[in-house]
């Protein structure tokens, strides 16, 4: 069915949207001066690096089910404009993410987040979906490597989108497109593995787990669980904590 969504995919995102708003309130506790969390270390970091991961990765696993079933009604100029609206779309919601942050946050304000980069990638990906699984990992090898060496080398502003960045960057959210566009590219090669032609290659039991039901549905949302849940986070500190956000302007 050419609007089907597999649950699989949106149980794992839904998983991905606890994970994150475990670690931004840990983070929000640490920030606030609540909690003394270690959020840039020890298994917070790992937590946050995960969680990225997992949403990264998902990003090039649904780009090649919904390119399958796209390509079975559009084509050329269409079907690029379609993921160049899409792409663009989702890095317009990085710019409000970004006017948000340097509104209240200056000095740390996002400047290349993940929404900056799914957009992005979105965009490029339609370069690469005809490659196989096989071309897809070599490439994601290649990206991954240049990224090592790109994050390493201090350089201008205009190139923090590859991962060339000035030594005093500091950034709340930042996802450069070198190394993690090769975790799109690795879930690609899954997409294209595990979901041929946009269909599932492989059975599920039929029964849907009870427990799997709350974490389909806030993946079907992450979107928009994104957005809201940094809001509601401040409200209860600063509910439960009176005084600790009044620093902000």
């Amino acid at each position: 069915m050419p609007g089907e969504r597999y649950r699989e995919i949106d149980v794992a995102r839904g998983i991905a949207v606890v994970t994150m708003i475990l670690f931004h309130s840990a983070f929000d506790l640490n920030f606030f001066g609540v909690l003394p969390l270690d959020v840039s270390g020890g298994l917070l970091r790992m937590l946050a690096y995960l969680t990225a991961s997992t949403f990264i990765f998902l990003v090039g696993v649904s780009f090649t089910i919904s390119y399958a079933r796209a390509s079975q009604r559009l084509a050329g100029r269409d079907l690029a404009l379609k993921y160049v609206r899409r792409g663009l779309t989702i890095f317009g919601y990085g710019l409000v993410i970004t006017a948000v942050t340097w509104l209240f946050l200056p000095s740390v304000y996002v400047v290349f987040g993940i929404l900056h980069f799914i957009g992005i990638a979105i965009v490029l990906a339609p370069l690469f979906v005809r490659f196989d699984a096989e071309k897809l990992i070599l490439a994601s090898i290649a990206c991954i490597v240049a990224g090592y060496v790109t994050n390493a080398v201090p350089g201008p502003w205009p190139l923090l989108w590859l991962g060339i960045h000035p030594e005093s960057f500091t950034s709340l959210d930042y996802v450069p497109l070198l190394p993690w566009f090769g975790l799109v590219l690795v879930g690609m090669a899954c997409g294209h593995l595990f979901y041929p032609d946009g269909r599932r290659g492989f059975t599920l039991p039929v029964a849907e787990p009870a427990f799997a039901r709350p974490l389909e549905l806030l993946g079907r949302h992450s979107l928009f669980i994104y957005f809201l849940h940094q809001p509601v986070i401040l409200i209860l500190i600063a509910v439960l904590a009176p005084g600790a956000v009044t620093g902000l302007p």
